[in-house]
């Protein structure tokens, strides 16, 4: 077991505790927080990691005293920080990191993604997805949960409708071309692109081929609000708070904006993607 799953088991059964000694079932805690009573059991069984804000309401909830709050949330920010394997986090299982991003995007109002390799996740079909978690699970030697993490995947898509929210995403013209799913998939995933590219809240960017790249596409990251960076290496998964660095990524972000194309630009490329998948079939 890693360091960090054993990090989360010990914080959940510190949370489980303080519920049970407060005599709150889980469904009492969840309606005090207003959250789905599942997130109350997921973070007690350590599938779901516990953010700072989330230790507070609940010790709060069951009236913990402020010395044992200060604790909580000082293990919680550790678990934010940790930069384990990405194989060492897949262990817990591909659904648990599903909802481990669900409960920060929603406390995300302004999301900018760069995602050079794959469909944005927020934007994929559950075919698509399918495949791509599939890929995962063979990579990282995770447990067999694809459904319930594509499940789960769906769900976060919900949030693109929240007119609350805007979400700038850019992507280089190869994803759309890359063929991580057989063809009927990926015509079914482009489809599903230019359905977000008509959302209000939704500016999708694509970087042509023939664009001039302002910097090398190394790496996708993703920056919710102006607070916090998510980048992901195929060994580590970075969460990056410090000022300076939020600044650089939202730099590199506006210079990828500068060379792609968006809205009916954009679409054009989608289609003529599409028609280099007419008439394919099989894997």
């Amino acid at each position: 077991m890693s360091g960090f799953q054993q990090a989360r088991i010990d914080l959940g059964a510190q949370l489980r505790q303080l519920r049970e000694n407060a005599r709150l079932s889980g469904k009492d805690l969840a309606e005090r927080l207003r959250w789905q009573p599942s997130k109350v059991s997921r973070i007690e069984n350590a599938r779901q990691t516990a953010t700072e804000d989330d230790v507070v309401v609940w010790g709060q909830a069951v009236q913990a005293d402020p010395d044992t709050i200060d604790e909580l949330i000082r293990q919680a920010a550790g678990l934010l920080e940790r930069q384990d394997s990405w194989r060492q986090r897949h262990r817990s299982g591909l659904e648990a990191l599903q909802e481990d991003i669900r409960d920060l995007e929603s406390r995300t109002r302004l999301f900018r993604v760069f995602e050079p390799g794959v469909v944005i996740g927020l934007l994929q079909t559950a075919e698509y997805a399918r495949h791509i978690f599939s890929k995962v699970r063979r990579l990282y030697e995770t447990t067999d949960d694809v459904d319930a993490a594509i499940r789960v995947r769906m769900q976060r898509q919900e949030i693109l409708y929240d007119q609350g929210r805007r979400f700038r995403f850019v992507v280089p013209e190869a994803v759309l071309r890359y063929r991580l799913a057989p063809p009927d998939v990926m015509r079914g995933q482009l489809d599903r692109l230019i359905a977000v590219t008509t959302l209000p809240n939704v500016e999708f960017g694509i970087v042509p081929f023939a664009a001039p790249l302002p910097s090398a596409p190394l790496n996708s990251f993703w920056i919710y609000n102006d607070s916090l960076v998510g980048v992901a290496t195929r060994t580590r998964d970075l969460l990056l708070r410090d000022a300076e660095d939020v600044a650089f990524y939202a730099q590199a972000f506006e210079e990828y904006c500068e060379v792609a194309v968006f809205r009916d630009a954009a679409r054009a490329l989608i289609v003529r993607a599409l028609d280099g998948y007419a008439g394919q079939s099989g894997d």
